[in-house]
């Protein structure tokens, strides 16, 4: 309940006194009515016998308010960060976050403030941008299932300035429960990093549905803008890119962001987790990917399991739970399909080939013997990358598995790069 000198004037608190004296109110209604204690209600009852004339409930402060020092000179130094990263162009920052503030302060000082308390300093010393009126965004979260959409997105920003170098940050989250399933830092951008987030995600929680991307290559072949040579014929989606034809295999329906404003909402969802990824690495001066990694991993825990997300109104991971224990689920059960024989059969990459009269295929100039291959015949070969140094290659001719290799990854250079 607001304080009694909010609620009431002093003329209004006089005038139900003087009735109080008269025995015209009882006092617990009175102090129900004022919403005090018997304590308090006895104590001002005594100033208003004291002096009526002079009686007030107004509250006025003696001095004014006042922190630690040393709190103050640690909100001024994560401000200061802050404004130092926001005013460079190749840092994706471009607001303070008086929240992650308050959190960094609690958590790396061991100290506790207010939140309005840091804005109020924030506006004393040049640390404040005046609200935007920007255009309102439709945040409500439109699937009913977990499951029923994959929102996969990858972005390519200078998350460590210290390092001067860009990463790419891959995440893979939930729609419904906004539960992040899958977040990794690459240095480069490639589609085996995309076909492993994949794979990561359905064997630990089964097919989802559907995935939401952009039109990014790896995912989607556009005429005009993939082609070298230009021929009629040739539409958009008809050539496979190698990531799509894995989601193919799996049974799980694409969607695309077609326009400026629908790749906004694919990318809208992490602003949280890249907020606190670029701050962070800031602050704890990160000069490598491995240290940033470390970082990641932290937010996204946190993210998952301690914070309440601002449009579900839950914490990410209990709303996932939640839904799964109530089967409100589209995930189905990861089964390797027929004809394949391994979950390596399906997280791969695909290279199409055709025997010559001595019944082998080249790769990169280097000639490769299958086992079972006749003169003439084409096979599609399945790479599925074991670790940095080597590929197991596997031999597929009509739905058959006729033969698999292992080959060193240096023998595949060009047709994909492994980052470690």
């Amino acid at each position: 309940m607001a304080q009694i000198h909010k609620r009431f004037t002093d003329d209004q608190v006089r005038d139900l006194f003087q009735r109080y004296l008269r025995n015209e109110i009882e006092r617990k209604y009175l102090q129900s009515m004022l919403g005090i204690s018997k304590t308090r209600f006895f104590r001002l009852l005594g100033e208003y016998r004291r002096n009526p004339a002079r009686f007030s409930i107004q509250y006025s402060r003696s001095s004014p308010a006042r922190i630690d020092p040393a709190i103050e000179a640690s909100i001024l130094k994560e401000l200061a960060l802050d404004k130092k990263a926001i005013f460079n162009r190749d840092i994706p920052l471009h607001s303070y976050n008086y929240s992650y503030v308050k959190q960094r302060l609690e958590e790396k000082y061991e100290q506790r403030v207010s939140l309005p308390t840091i804005i109020d300093r924030a506006k004393k010393n040049d640390f404040y941008f005046k609200v935007r009126k920007t255009k309102i965004h439709d945040r409500e979260v439109l699937t009913r299932y977990v499951g029923e959409l994959i929102q996969h997105d990858s972005s390519h920003h200078l998350w460590a300035p210290a390092s001067q170098e860009k990463w790419y940050l891959i995440t893979s989250l939930d729609d419904y429960s906004r539960y992040l399933l899958y977040a990794a830092l690459l240095r480069e951008e490639r589609v085996w990093p995309h076909i492993q987030a994949l794979q990561t995600l359905v064997l630990r929680h089964g097919y989802p549905y559907s995935y939401y991307v952009d039109s990014h290559s790896i995912f989607r072949f556009v005429r005009g803008r993939d082609e070298l040579h230009y021929r009629h014929h040739k539409l958009t989606d008809e050539v496979n890119p190698q990531w799509r034809q894995v989601l193919k295999d799996c049974g799980i329906k694409i969607i695309y962001a077609l326009s400026p404003q629908a790749k906004g909402k694919v990318e809208r969802p992490y602003g949280w987790l890249q907020d606190h990824l670029v701050r962070t690495c800031v602050r704890e001066n990160v000069t490598s990917i491995h240290q940033a990694r470390k970082i990641l991993e932290y937010e996204v825990r946190q993210y998952n399991h301690k914070r309440i997300h601002s449009t579900t109104g839950e914490i990410p991971f209990l709303r996932f739970q939640k839904a799964l224990k109530e089967k409100q689920s589209l995930f189905r059960e990861f089964k390797v399909p027929p004809p394949f024989k391994s979950p390596k059969d399906l997280f791969c990459l695909r290279l199409e080939r055709t025997a010559d009269a001595y019944r082998k295929v080249s790769i990169n100039n280097l000639q490769l013997k299958v086992n079972g291959l006749s003169p003439c015949q084409s096979i599609t070969i399945r790479i599925y990358p074991l670790n940095p140094q080597v590929s197991e290659l596997r031999f597929w001719h009509q739905d058959q598995l006729i033969d698999t290799q292992i080959l060193k990854n240096q023998a595949l250079k060009g047709v994909f790069t492994f980052q470690p």
